[in-house]
């Protein structure tokens, strides 16, 4: 159950900070926001080394550059969707793809969970499906190229969890420091090299704090999640965080939700049910 728990909340953060980043990214260029939003990031999780302790252990940290290498790559081909694309779009194509992968990896790994948590799974898999389904005119006259950097977004997330979660136990926040530091490198060092200002543009300096810090709090609270329970379990549930974000773009943007959008949210709480019972 705390394993359910700190998932769920994982997914509420992790989608909070999409919002936060996707507005940042529609006045800002991509890298700007990206490597700001890593090095609050950094700064969090370098103060809470002390406050959840961990052995720095070389698996660990290699492990964790490895997953920052595969998330900050998801992460500029996700901002950048976010950025010329549908929100209430982008977020749950990208979803899919990250929940499928650390389940399949998870089965393959020899995870068996409980049949009332894979319907569970199934469920939520169908939820994110659900609620990427938008037929509005602005979704169609972006074409496909924000839903195509979205999928390879979604494979770099997967790959960010499977990644992290070879890290060995007990490491504390040390993979996930490792992870930030790796990225915020390996961004700077391309953002350098194509010439890109990191220079956020005017009035969104806090909104990229805001989406460095609370997407480092997610990826905290999924480590923890992790060490607790089964990543087939705990990678579906935290992929379900468009439900927050397809919320905060409803009511902040007027992003409007369709019938069958709804109905993804639903199926999202219910697959969250079936999952804690199990």
């Amino acid at each position: 159950m705390t394993a359910v728990v700190l998932a769920t909340a994982c997914a509420l953060v992790y989608g909070t900070a999409d919002f936060f980043g996707g507005l940042a990214t529609r006045r800002s260029q991509v890298m700007a926001v990206v490597v700001l939003s890593q090095l609050a990031g950094l700064v969090l999780v370098a103060a809470l080394l002390p406050v959840l302790p961990g052995e720095l252990t070389a698996g660990g940290l290699v492990w964790g550059m490895a997953a920052g290498v595969s998330g900050g790559v998801a992460l500029v081909l996700f901002y950048r969707a976010l950025a010329t694309g549908v929100m209430s779009v982008v977020a749950p194509v990208t979803a899919t793809t990250s929940a499928a992968l650390p389940v399949l990896f998870g089965l393959a790994a020899g995870e068996r969970p409980e049949p009332v948590a894979l319907g569970g799974v199934a469920l939520a898999l169908l939820a994110v499906v659900l609620v990427s389904r938008d037929s509005s005119p602005a979704a169609a006259r972006r074409g496909y190229g924000p839903v195509l950097s979205a999928l390879a977004a979604g494979a770099g997330f997967g790959g960010f969890f499977i990644l992290l979660d070879q890290a060995p136990d007990g490491g504390g926040m040390w993979p996930l420091f490792g992870a930030r530091l790796a990225s915020v490198a390996l961004i700077t060092l391309l953002a350098l090299a194509t010439g890109r200002t990191l220079r956020p543009g005017a009035g969104t300096m806090w909104t990229i704090v805001v989406a460095g810090v609370l997407d480092m709090a997610a990826n905290v609270l999924f480590l923890l999640a992790t060490e607790r329970g089964m990543l087939a379990l705990v990678g579906v549930l935290a992929s379900l965080y468009p439900a927050s974000t397809l919320l905060l773009a409803r009511y902040v943007l007027g992003e409007r939700l369709n019938t069958v959008q709804v109905v993804g949210i639903g199926c999202t709480l219910a697959a969250v049910a079936m999952i804690a019972v199990a």
